[in-house]
Formats: structure tokens, sequence, C-alpha cells
């Protein structure tokens, strides 16, 4: 829940400051649906889509990109079939993203790990708070980008660092992104795990610091730790070297930053450059304080 204490809350004002904080809290309460979503409905009104992580309320009737009342069938992958988050998945029951249709296909798999699936079998691809819990992102991407038909779309939504537990840490580099890619880095690393603790806003966090360490420590069993930190230019510049075509960004409170993207046909050319420039332009503008900050 966003809200959580009074302590909490109280921390958040003055991070944020009166107005920001205002915002925060409305976005919170009101309803949201993200800017000109009937216009780009069709990419997934009686589609096929395969969504990592979740379920999530995003997606949801009621949620700011709502994919899962409108898609014909969505298929599920998530890393375990126990998790904190869902507990039990079985995958016999398959995925139920909608219950007055029939269920999706269910599996347990690693989101970068997809080989059971067949090249260019999903109209689109969904994801909502996964990818910052990725050891290896763009491989992450990669197959998912795989996974897509020619022209279909991803929407991507990542955590924006300022609303969260991460506002004390710095943004993941691209290049650092790149360099896991590369280097083919498993889910397995702690690379990251002394500058969670170090950094982590612990107000923000309902266990105490012993446990957190704890649990960070067995990670590949929980999936809890945020492996990197994102505002929006880190997010648009990982979509854009994964080498999908960009059609829109939209970040808004209380974390949320989403991206709509398209898998271009092979030797299609894609430009981001728009989306790439300061935060004041015509193509996203942030509410969060550190997007809009002038680079020292």
């Amino acid at each position: 829940m966003p809200f959580g204490t009074v302590k909490r809350n109280y921390l958040r004002f003055k991070r944020f400051g009166f107005f920001t904080y205002c915002i925060y809290v409305y976005r919170c309460i009101i309803r949201y649906r993200i800017k000109d979503f009937n216009t780009f409905q069709l990419f997934f009104d009686s589609k096929i889509g395969l969504e990592l992580g979740g379920p999530s309320g995003a997606f949801t009737e009621k949620g700011f990109a709502p994919v899962y009342p409108i898609a014909k069938q969505i298929d599920n992958c998530n890393f375990s079939s126990q998790t904190l988050w869902e507990g039990t998945i079985r995958k016999e029951n398959g995925f139920v993203f909608n219950p007055q249709k029939a269920p999706g296909n269910q599996y347990i798999a690693e989101a970068g790990e997809l080989h059971f699936l067949q090249d260019a079998s999903y109209d689109f691809v969904i994801s909502s708070h996964c990818i910052e819990h990725l050891a290896n992102p763009l491989k992450g991407l990669s197959e998912w980008k795989r996974v897509l038909k020619t022209d279909g779309f991803l929407l991507l939504v990542v955590p924006h660092k300022d609303g969260t537990f991460d506002h004390l840490r710095s943004v993941t580099t691209l290049e650092h992104l790149i360099r896991d890619f590369q280097q083919n880095t498993p889910e397995s690393d702690l690379t990251h795990l002394d500058e969670i603790l170090q950094c982590h806003d612990y107000a923000e966090e309902e266990m105490s610091q012993k446990d957190f360490r704890e649990r960070g420590q067995r990670n590949l069993e929980s999936r809890c730790l945020h492996h990197h930190v994102f505002d929006v230019r880190a997010s648009i510049d990982m979509v854009n070297v994964a080498g999908f075509q960009i059609h829109k960004v939209e970040s808004f409170m209380p974390f949320h930053i989403v991206i709509l993207a398209q898998k271009k046909p092979d030797q299609t050319p894609i430009d981001n450059a728009p989306f790439r420039e300061n935060a004041q332009n015509k193509f996203w503008k942030s509410p969060f304080p550190s997007d809009n900050r002038v680079p020292t």
C-alpha cells in the first residue's frame, strides 16, 4: 500500500515538498488511466500476449493500463511456483487474467530464459515492476523481443527511484546494463547487495535491517532486491538499446514510468532521439524531482 505509516508519509513530505507530495497523495487515491490509452488499446484488443511477473493491478479494469479486460489471451511467466507476492502458483490452474475468459498458460521460468517459447509467438508483452528485479534486464528484454511478433508491442512499467525506497541510490548507468548483458550476469548475482544495504531507505521497509540483509542474501529464492535503479531517462535508454521503437513515455506518482514500444522488422532503423531529450519537451514530462534537475 503506498501510504504506510505516518512516519513514512512525513519523510515523503520532506523529500518531495508540499506541491509534489500533494500530487503523490492524489495519485494514491484517485483512479488514474494513462493518457491516450484508448488510442492504442487496439494493439491489445482481442490479441494474445505474455506477461512477465504479475498478475498486476496496473493491467486490471481499474488499473492505469487496463489490458486484461480487452485481451483475448494472456500467458504468464513467474520465476518460481512459490513467491512472496502470489504465494503458491500452480501451472495446471493456468493464468487467470480475466475471470470472464479462459485462463492463459502459466509458465515457471526466468524472465530472461524463455527458450521453451517460439520466436514471434505473441502480439504483445506486458510487465509491471518486474524488470528491476532482474539481474540482467537487457537479457530479459532481448527474450521478450524475440517472442514478440514483428510490429508487436511491449508495455513496460518501471518503478521510479524517487517514489520508492531506492531514492537514495544512484541510477544504474546504461554501461552497467550493457556489461551485465555482455557478461551474461546470472540471477544469482549479488553485486549490488552492499550498495542496497547501505543506501536502502529502511523507513520505507516494514522490516529490520537484519531481516532485510538476510532476505537479500537469499535473493535467488525471494527476488525482493531491486538490482537496478531507474529514472525516466535510464528507462528510455534501456529500451532504446534493446532495439525497440518507443511510441509513448509517461511517468506519474506515486512511482510509475510507463513505456509503450514496438518491435520493428529486422534492418528497420529506429529513432528514439525525441524521447531521449530533456524532460520538458513535448514527448514526456516528469513529476519526479530528479528528472527535472539540471545536470552538473
